[in-house]
């Protein structure tokens, strides 16, 4: 099932593999995407789906050094020739939007912009800055409720962007403890106005995001990805996370997003995900849904015949390997992925990895 084409109302894919969504840090000029990353995309089009990297709706949202933005001309004309090279290779892309939140350093910020979040608490740990090295995260600024609309309507502004530079849709990055997230978690939300307090006003940021984006390109250009049960970020379970999230979903299955794309960090150490959250979230959405987190093929596949999903995503298997695919279906030995290089400028560890010899 794995390498058979997918077809929904929205959505005509190749295969059934989806390439996560991986920061790089090579969008080394301004935040703009350049030609070394279209190159790096053009090599994983036969993903069936790829989602980019997260990239900022906002100057506020550049949290980390060199991760892309999307919300200016030139960064709509540089993410042209990524989603054209793509494209032309046959395959299908969208764009994650992250917002970073309080997830950033005033060092890898623009003139002019914040780190802002839910409140004002300090993400604890530090954060990587290209000009003084490890820093502390800076405080947040406290979103007031015109912070709140003006952030709905970045992201709304960034996904009209998203279609003019040509991608098939958007992902909002509602998981590992940035912004929407941010909102989403008990832990880190501690507001006690219409946006906190409880399970459906924790839930409300993401929601209005989400109708803002479907008002701005459509539902079925929309997806979201979520982490239940990650711990990255300061982030961590709370009570009742399960009830939450269903209601969410629910919530999201109603506007006819295009997809649910669930997280489950449990490969690398978190928490894993309930298999019956996954089950609930799954019967709570109409639409197409994703499952994500340490598969290889053999349990890719399990999960597909079980009906537990319609995609599978995979992402350091993707990072390493840009014929993923073939080597998948060809059983063939996987290249190892250089951790030393994964958030460096540079081809090295990025569009250098080989491909099978015909």
């Amino acid at each position: 099932m794995l390498f058979d084409a997918y077809t929904s109302p929205a959505l005509t894919l190749s295969n059934r593999t989806v390439m996560s969504p991986m920061t790089r840090n090579r969008a080394v000029d301004n935040n703009t995407p350049n030609a070394l990353m279209a190159r790096y995309y053009e090599q994983r089009a036969s993903a069936g789906l790829i989602v980019t990297e997260g990239t900022s709706p906002s100057p506020n949202g550049l949290g980390y050094p060199r991760i892309p933005g999307l919300f200016n001309q030139d960064h709509v004309k540089a993410w042209k020739v990524v989603t054209q090279a793509v494209h032309a290779k046959g395959g299908k892309i969208v764009v994650q939007l992250m917002h970073c939140g309080r997830v950033a350093s005033a060092e890898n910020l623009p003139a002019g912009a914040k780190a802002v979040g839910p409140g004002s608490a300090t993400l604890e740990g530090e954060i990587y800055t290209d000009t003084k090295g490890m820093q502390p995260h800076a405080q947040p600024h406290a979103m007031a409720q015109a912070d709140v609309g003006a952030a709905v309507a970045e992201f709304a502004h960034a996904a009209k962007l998203a279609v003019e530079a040509g991608f098939d849709g958007v992902e909002l990055h509602a998981a590992n403890g940035y912004l929407i997230e941010q909102f989403l978690n008990a832990n880190v939300n501690t507001r006690t106005d219409a946006y906190g307090g409880s399970a459906a006003n924790r839930n409300r940021f993401a929601l209005e995001v989400a109708r803002a984006t479907v008002a701005a390109i459509g539902a079925q250009r929309v997806g979201i990805r979520l982490s239940p049960y990650g711990v990255f970020n300061g982030t961590g379970g709370f009570p009742d996370v399960d009830g939450q999230y269903e209601a969410l979903v629910k919530e999201l299955s109603a506007m006819g997003l295009l997809y649910v794309h669930v997280l489950d960090h449990s490969a690398m150490g978190a928490p894993a995900v309930p298999a019956t959250l996954k089950a609930a979230l799954r019967a709570a959405f109409s639409g197409t849904f994703i499952l994500a987190g340490g598969f290889d093929r053999n349990s890719a596949e399990a999960a597909l015949a079980a009906g537990q999903a319609d995609l599978i995503a995979f992402g350091r298997p993707f990072l390493c390997n840009p014929d993923l695919v073939a080597r998948m279906h060809a059983g063939a030995a996987m290249n190892a992925p250089d951790m030393g290089t994964f958030y460096t400028p540079g081809e090295k560890g990025y569009t250098d990895y080989p491909a099978l010899t015909a």
